[in-house]
């Protein structure tokens, strides 16, 4: 190891010796700066003073926002555990190396091994453990939470590795959280009522039924929990990201802020006001949609309408980003389904929708299925399904558009019910159009696995 800086925020007596085994002639580490805190760690990082932080593991503030901009500063993280601080929870924030054991040796290897790794971003790089193993601890779960985690963690081998479909549309209410609804209702087989025919019977009844899990990560009108009468002030997505941000989530926790709220269909319930949008930091919304592949078959994220990165927008330095949660979402996705409204306003909307998702600030590698929804004469004149597909066409280059009728009666009962229009009304167009649309979704997500031996 030669020429290695290191920026060292390592509390209590321990200090000391850190930083004289570090020093050490022929260690080939220098001790470029000592902080006191993660503030002053982070501008060190940005300052390009270091290129390797050691870290005690319960050093105040540090969490996964904070890892990742480590690494986005190209440093690499080191972390000293403890009994505070368990391996299990440091890897869960994304560090590169933990030791377990303090030893001058084991801490030099470890300083060694990640100087020699290229930077990469939180969470994504391999572990190393050194000293003693970690130890996961045990959340106990009551029947209905422990739903989907029988074979979740059934075979440590093989776990579940779940799809995630995330649902985006532009502003103006084109039906992205009826859509998003309904998609997972389908998913997870609640349209029983309606006529099956011929093959579709057959493997319908064949099939097992696959759990399903509804994220609302919409930061400026969360409305999932409101669309199924639901407790508003159920904590949701916004307790298991706090979870997440400090390392703490875990499988019975997820599914404990889970509840299910019919057949094997569970709903992580978004923030209650608008103002609460800091609460889902992108790097925390990653960890649980990592997490939600491992509970549910399908996970289905309602997004929120805008993409900018708001910190390019107005600010200089790093800043919290109100649209980090949708852009999370779209970078995890499988799939990403994208729904505009069957109205002049509308197609407008989508049309520009597409571009903007184009040119989104992150790398959305997901396949796209764009979805016009209420398709209708009164808006868009006679013969309302071919108006539809040739003004998208024509204008946004799309020659496969997934089309929904409307129903409002239908739509409205099952708003007053607080259901699902799966549920509520079975057998109408719309449901049937939604079961179209997942089937879709599921034939999208196929060709993306790996091709068996």
């Amino acid at each position: 190891m030669a020429g290695v800086t290191v920026l060292c925020a390592v509390r209590g007596a321990a200090e000391t010796d850190v930083v004289l085994a570090l020093g050490a002639p022929g260690s080939g580490a220098t001790v470029t700066r000592r902080c006191g805190d993660v503030a002053e760690l982070l501008a060190a990082a940005a300052a390009g003073a270091g290129g390797v932080a050691l870290v005690s593991g319960d050093l105040p503030g540090l969490d996964r926002e904070a890892v990742g901009r480590l690494h986005a500063a190209g440093v690499r993280v080191v972390a000293l555990s403890d009994d505070a601080a368990p391996a299990a929870r440091l890897h869960a924030l994304g560090v590169d190396a933990v030791v377990e054991r303090y030893d001058e040796a084991l801490l030099l290897a470890a300083v060694r091994d990640v100087a020699t790794t290229t930077a990469s971003v939180a969470g994504a790089s391999d572990h190393l453990v050194l000293g003693r193993g970690g130890q996961d601890l045990d959340d106990p779960l009551g029947p209905e939470d422990a739903l989907g985690l029988e074979d979740a963690v059934a075979d440590d081998a093989v776990p579940r590795r779940g799809s995630v479909v995330a649902v985006w549309g532009p502003v103006g209410g084109p039906g992205r959280t009826t859509t998003t609804l309904e998609v997972a209702a389908a998913l997870g087989g609640m349209s029983r009522g309606r006529r099956r025919h011929g093959r579709a019977r057959r493997e319908a009844a064949t099939s097992a039924p696959e759990s399903v899990l509804v994220v609302d990560a919409d930061t400026y009108g969360a409305s999932v929990a409101a669309r199924l009468g639901l407790l508003d002030d159920a904590p949701g997505l916004a307790a298991v990201a706090r979870a997440a941000a400090h390392g703490s989530l875990d499988l019975p926790t997820l599914a404990r802020h889970s509840p299910v709220v019919g057949g094997r269909l569970r709903v992580l319930t978004g923030i209650t006001r608008a103002a609460r949008w800091p609460e889902l930091p992108a790097s925390a919304v990653e960890v649980v949609l990592e997490r939600a592949r491992e509970l549910a078959d399908w996970t289905v994220v309602d997004c929120g309408p805008l993409l900018e990165a708001d910190e390019l927008l107005m600010y200089d330095t790093h800043a919290p980003q109100r649209n980090g949660a949708t852009l999370a979402a779209l970078q995890a996705a499988d799939v990403v389904v994208v729904v505009g409204a069957a109205d002049p306003v509308g197609i407008q909307r989508l049309v520009r929708g597409l571009e903007d998702l184009r040119e989104v600030p992150v790398p959305v590698a997901a396949e796209r299925v764009v979805v016009a929804n209420r398709v209708r004469s009164s808006a868009v004149g006679s013969r309302p399904e071919a108006a539809v597909r040739d003004a998208l066409a024509r204008y946004a280059g799309v020659d496969d558009v997934h089309l929904v009728p409307d129903d409002a009666a239908g739509l409205d009962g099952a708003l007053l019910a607080g259901r699902t229009l799966a549920e509520e009304a079975p057998g109408s167009p719309v449901t049937v159009a939604f079961e179209g649309l997942a089937q879709r979704v599921r034939a999208t997500v196929a060709t993306l696995l790996p091709a068996e031996v």
